[in-house]
């Protein structure tokens, strides 16, 4: 029972600590204050921690929770739709609601987990792209922290992945103390609190934050959660589950928080023979993951005031290091289908261009001409002959005499 202990604490100190600075940073891109910020993070935790807790005690299985960290990649690619937090909020609150009507209504639930492979991990990509390109310019522009915070994940990548990211943001942090010096402790956002905004449910940040929010959440996060339970022998209900997902996260909105979904990474830690042998007993690694976060909410104060105090970059950097596992497997389900490149490139670009038409973020432009793309390129199905089968097809020759055209993309 103490290694199911102990791995519940890991999977809670990993989980925050390699994707705080994200949240932080999301938050305050689409018009958080410090404060702002800081009770978003601090409702996230408390959201995270109460889950983790409950659904473990009800069905003693080792069902757990974390924040969408695609999400928060999502507000920092939308930083250019809205300034307006109370907006954003609304936005939040709508995306849980829809992730508890897709445990209720499991039509919605199967036509999001229905959007084609290549054009949900192309949009995923797209929102991820930028992020994982800032320890380029961060070694660039702030060499002096990026440089030794780049080498140590390097260095535990290897010799122990799991811990790369976190001593990565240990080594920013310590950066960060030393330039910033006592100054961050003199904030006002260290001491935890939450403070409550008033939604604004705006159409237009809505349809561009809102609903990429809930297609990212549910196909980036709770999908593959699903998955890494039913790897380790445990078929969850999905009703449950998304319900208490959803409804965590329109409780947390109110307070600033964007998401909660189901535990992918840190799932594995927990529902694993490595947390305990007995399978029935790894439920206990979950809720004291869910104690964890909770005593982790005390300092997301703390975390908001050291990623204020940043340099931007900085933390843009961090977040990127800790996404390159999620960039890699989203292009590569991006591009494994041949015949859907095209289209998953055009919806790859379109959403990584950051671009607003119409005061609609990129992310649902980026769903929209994946979309276009896949219906203006779908290729007729070949006619069958009285026989049932395909005409013959002329094989090219070496002369040239009855040769097809070159497919590009067989080329």
């Amino acid at each position: 029972m103490f290694h199911t202990v102990v791995a519940g604490v890991i999977a809670a100190i990993t989980g925050f600590a390699s994707s705080f600075a994200l949240v932080i940073a999301g938050l305050l891109a689409v018009g958080a204050t410090e404060t702002q910020a800081a009770s978003g993070l601090f409702a996230l935790c408390i959201a995270t921690g109460l889950a983790c807790i409950l659904l473990p005690l009800v069905t003693r299985m080792p069902v757990s929770f974390a924040w969408s960290t695609p999400g928060a990649a999502l507000l920092v690619a939308a930083a250019a739709t809205t300034q307006q937090f109370a907006a954003a909020i609304g936005a939040f609150i709508v995306c849980g609601v829809l992730i508890v009507l897709a445990g209720l209504w499991p039509a919605l639930g199967r036509a999001i987990t229905s959007i084609p492979k290549p054009i949900a991990s192309a949009m995923l990509a797209g929102i991820l792209f930028p992020i994982c390109v800032a320890p380029v310019f961060a070694a660039v522009e702030q060499p002096a922290i990026a440089i030794p915070m780049v080498l140590v994940w390097l260095l535990l990548a290897r010799l122990a992945p799991r811990w790369a990211v976190p001593a990565a943001m240990l080594v920013a942090v310590v950066g960060i103390a030393l330039i910033a010096g006592p100054a961050v402790l003199e904030s006002e956002a260290v001491r935890p609190q939450l403070e409550f905004v008033a939604p604004v449910f705006d159409p237009f940040v809505i349809v561009s934050l809102g609903v990429p929010l809930f297609i990212v959440t549910m196909a980036g996060q709770n999908v593959p959660g699903f998955a890494v339970m039913s790897t380790f022998g445990y078929r969850l209900a999905p009703r449950p589950v998304l319900v208490t997902s959803g409804a965590a996260t329109v409780a947390a909105a109110f307070a600033g928080g964007h998401a909660i979904n189901l535990a992918a990474i840190t799932a594995a830690i927990m529902a694993s023979p490595e947390s305990n042998p007995d399978p029935k007993r790894r439920w206990v690694a979950t809720l004291t993951s869910g104690v964890v976060y909770l005593l982790l909410g005390a300092g997301a104060g703390l975390a908001a005031a050291v990623v204020q105090a940043s340099p931007p970059i900085i933390i843009t950097a961090v977040a990127g290091l800790a996404l390159l596992g999620a960039l890699v497997t989203a292009v590569t389900g991006a591009l494994e289908d041949p015949a859907q490149r095209i289209t998953a490139i055009g919806t790859f670009l379109v959403t990584a261009s950051g671009v607003a038409v119409a005061g609609i973020g990129s992310a649902f432009w980026g769903l929209v001409v994946g979309g276009v793309l896949m219906l203006w390129l779908r290729r007729p199905t070949p006619k069958t002959t009285a026989t049932g089968a395909p005409p013959a097809q002329v094989p090219p020759t070496a002369n040239g005499d009855g040769a097809r055209p070159v497919d590009a993309e067989t080329a």
